[in-house]
């Protein structure tokens, strides 16, 4: 090739040619340095017919490409993904392909970096902290921050041990290979309805064919332990697997079980890992020495150079929806890259979506069902409280029967789980003198009481501010009131209740990484926790035996919001959060505390009747024309000036086309009609299933200018309409 076309990683720019100089060898994929002015861009040659060009450049005036990466060429398959994943979802090609070189370390190519050991020599001065570190280091090696951390001294303590000579630097490959699963390490004795599932899934793979299936299975019945079998047949043919989980929090445990299956543990991509973990597991996957990657949704664009399986783990998890820059749900982009790679796509789930039962129905997808927990640990009994006649003594949130519940619990040295989807002590605080209430000052939502940092916190700007003594609106002292409960009131209430018990608040306010989810899980398992209080965090892919009560404490807070998905929404949540309880040989139990108990969703949960909950959400969303029968489309209108995010909006509004089986709604100001210092407003695009929106909305906006202080963006598939 002579001449490129580069895809640059500056979503503001479309493809730019350039000239290929003498003794430079580039192919569709390779991954190049290219001049732009004066700065150099990373960037990937594409093939030219599928990524046209809005203006053509004679040879003459073209700029030569100035390296080529030390790495693989992005393969056909991911770049066919990128294609498609920008063009459904109406993404610049460029943003797509910044997920699929997120580490721009690993382009580097080989780097060798100073690591440090003990050496066994004793200094002469040996102060308490040194002595400390040369315990805890043992014969671990690594970065002096890493070795700081592991004996929990500063930088400084290390530096000292390297000049006394009792630590030495080594140089080490940053790139050393990742031990290897073995797929015979410890194969698990499965019941006849965990092998059938599993020889069907083996045989998928074998096939090397793209063959979508959703595993469906109560919670505790082995669906891990099924796909893992998927997953050892892949690895025994050289091939690599890629696991998603729903959340950063879940990969700790996983990692656990998949080194008690396979030996060792497999490669993590998440946003916990330091720049040299990323790069280093970047260039293992796209050399094909990871054979098995777990991760966020973001490990799905990276370069495989052989993928075998795609799992898709709690596959009905809605965080699963990427809700800042490319708008993409990893569900759907893992089944197409399925598709594009030519291997199996398996969705697990307890509690499947309502778009992937109608895929199974339409006979797109095949399905496997685990009807039954593994074992002898039965499914636990659900019970409803209705909070109309049980009602919570004054100033607390738990019924009589409730906290009656959990006494007689933590009396039989079991542990119990009170779930309540919301974070901080107080979702409102106020002024009971002058009616004053907390708002962010840059979003338009109320400031959340944290009284383990004593800090009032925004969940959607991060701003924080100190709790006041006095109000600001009035200058009242001690006239400040929390409203409501989050899990850090529950807590202070079961602490009062059970004085005795240890009670641990788990949300993302505590547990931010993997390893704090790995302590947690170690605490619960040597038995040094008695109640958890918790947030969606603890609804899901934890396995606790001695977990035998979970209470729902306001069951009713999903259905709020006017979301098309809150009752499915909160089936999920709670069936999930209640297969925490009895996983083990001891019988489980599970109290919703609710205001509608005879809600049809309380009904289901309380009754164990799926089919006929899913079947009257299905008719409900066949006759409003709702996802995954009509198609919906957001436009959302941004601006720190409001009256210019306001104008813009009502020309898209009256530009909107008139098209056949498709309506517009709006705009109006979005329930959060401030976000970020963003003023907002949105519109609604509601059209028929088999009419190709994408296309209408790109040839609508594309004949718009608004100023650049406007932002335009669009959510194909919503899953937020707020």
């Amino acid at each position: 090739m002579s001449r490129a076309r580069v895809l640059v990683l500056n979503s503001a720019l479309g493809p730019l040619d350039y000239r290929v100089p003498h003794g430079m060898t580039v192919e569709p994929g390779s991954i190049v340095v290219a001049p732009l002015g004066p700065r150099q861009l990373v960037g990937v040659v594409w093939e030219p017919e599928r990524m046209p060009s809005d203006a053509e450049v004679g040879d003459n005036r073209l700029r030569n490409l100035i390296a080529v990466a030390d790495a693989p060429p992005l393969r056909d398959p991911l770049r066919r993904l990128v294609e498609w994943t920008a063009d459904y979802y109406l993404a610049a090609p460029a943003a797509v392909v910044r997920m699929a070189l997120s580490s721009t370390a690993a382009l580097e190519g080989q780097k060798l970096v100073v690591e440090y050991r003990a050496t066994g020599h004793v200094p002469d001065r040996l102060t308490p902290q040194r002595a400390q570190a040369l315990e805890r280091i043992g014969d671990r090696q690594g970065l002096i921050r890493e070795l700081a951390t592991i004996a929990d001294v500063s930088d400084g303590v290390i530096r000292g041990l390297v000049k006394a000579g009792a630590i030495e630097g080594v140089e080490v490959d940053i790139d050393s290979l990742y031990p290897l699963p073995d797929p015979d390490h410890a194969p698990p004795a499965l019941s006849a309805e965990q092998a059938a599932a599993a020889d069907a899934l083996v045989a998928d793979v074998a096939a090397h064919a793209f063959h979508p299936t959703l595993l469906d299975g109560v919670t505790g019945s082995g669906k891990t332990e099924v796909y893992f079998e998927a997953v050892a047949e892949a690895i025994r043919q050289g091939r690599q697997c890629l696991v998603l989980l729903p959340e950063i929090a879940l990969t700790e445990p996983f990692l656990k079980r998949f080194h008690d299956r396979f030996g060792c543990e497999p490669v993590a991509w998440h946003s916990g890992l330091r720049s040299s973990q990323r790069r280093r597991a970047w260039r293992a996957i796209a050399s094909g020495q990871a054979a098995v990657t777990v991760g966020a949704r973001s490990a799905l664009f990276l370069p495989y150079a052989d993928l075998g399986l795609i799992v898709v783990d709690e596959a009905h998890e809605t965080s699963f929806k990427q809700e800042d820059g490319v708008h993409y749900h990893a569900r759907d982009v893992a089944v197409m890259r399925g598709k594009f790679e030519g291997c199996p796509v398996i969705l697990a789930s307890a509690t499947p979506a309502i778009e992937t039962r109608q895929q199974v129905a339409l006979g797109n997808y095949a399905e496997l069902r685990l009807p039954g927990r593994y074992g002898v640990a039965e499914l636990p009994t659900i019970e409803a409280i209705d909070l109309l006649e049980q009602k919570p003594d004054r100033g607390r949130w738990l019924a009589p029967s409730l906290v009656k519940a959990i006494g007689e619990t933590f009396e039989r040295g079991e542990q119990s789980l009170l779930f309540l989807n919301r974070r901080g002590y107080a979702p409102l605080t106020l002024c009971r003198t002058c009616g004053h209430r907390f708002q962010c000052p840059n979003c338009t939502a109320w400031m959340v009481e944290h009284r383990l940092t004593r800090r009032l916190a925004c969940h959607h700007c991060g701003h924080v501010e100190p709790v006041p003594r006095a109000c600001p609106e009035c200058g009242d002292e001690e006239s400040l009131v929390a409203c409501g409960p989050g899990v850090e009131r529950i807590a202070d209430e079961v602490a009062a209740l059970f004085p005795e018990a240890r009670v641990a608040v788990v949300t993302s306010d505590t547990i931010w990484s993997p390893a704090k989810a790995a302590e947690f899980v170690n605490r619960m398992e040597a038995g040094d926790i008695d109640i958890v209080v918790g947030t969606q965090l603890v609804t899901k892919g934890y396995h606790f035996p001695n977990l035998t009560l979970v209470g729902v404490v306001d069951a009713d807070l999903g259905l709020e919001g006017g979301d098309l998905r809150a009752a499915e929404r909160t089936f999920q949540q709670i069936r999930q959060v209640s297969g925490r309880a009895g996983r083990g040989e001891k019988p489980g139990h599970v109290y919703i505390q609710t205001h509608s108990p005879k809600a049809q969703v309380m009904q289901a949960l309380v009754t164990g009747d799926a089919e006929t909950f899913y079947a009257a959400e299905t008719e409900a969303r066949r006759d409003a024309g709702a996802p995954p029968f009509g198609r919906y489309a957001a436009i959302i209108v941004s601006s720190e000036d409001q009256p210019a995010a306001h104008e813009i909006a009502r020309l898209i509004g009256r530009a909107a086309p008139e098209v056949e089986g498709m309506h517009v709604y709006g705009p109006a100001p979005a329930p959060l009609a401030m976000l970020r210092g963003r003023h907002r407003y949105r519109l609604l695009v509601h059209a028929r299933r088999t009419l190709d929106v994408q296309d209408v909305i790109r040839g609508w906006l594309g004949a718009l200018d608004w100023p650049a202080k406007v932002r335009v963006s669009v959510d194909v598939d919503p899953y937020s309409f707020l």
